[in-house]
């Protein structure tokens, strides 16, 4: 596996056992819809949170949440509205992003809650 492959799996392995020490319950993690993918889908006090998780080795030339342009949200909400008609789910929905930074022995993770909406078209 290519080592940004490897930075990006344990970026989602620590933004999980954020979102769990946080109170989320994890439902699903890599769910595809077609060939869209949601990084982790989870509940808290009866909201569906659908969390993009972005990692980067360094913040130097982007921080890692400016990397979700318009057609990555777009493809999100798409993957999302697939997620909630397969599993029949009737709660509000909100999109977060999760970024993880490597610092030295741990991580630095920065939780952006509610951080876009779904796009009219």
């Amino acid at each position: 596996m290519a080592e940004h492959n490897e930075l990006g799996k344990e970026g989602e392995t620590h933004a999980i056992d954020y979102l769990k020490q946080h109170g989320y319950r994890i439902l699903h993690t890599n769910w595809f819809y077609g060939k869209m993918e949601l990084d982790i889908v989870a509940e808290k006090d009866n909201w569906l949170i659908v969390v993009e998780v972005k990692t980067r080795s360094t913040d130097t030339f982007e921080h890692p949440e400016e990397a979700i342009t318009l057609s990555k949200i777009k493809r999100i909400v798409i993957a999302a509205n697939g997620y909630i008609q397969h599993f029949q789910i009737d709660m509000p929905t909100r999109f977060d992003v999760i970024s993880v930074i490597p610092n030295k022995q741990s991580f630095q993770i920065l939780h952006i809650e509610d951080a876009f909406m779904a796009p009219v078209n």
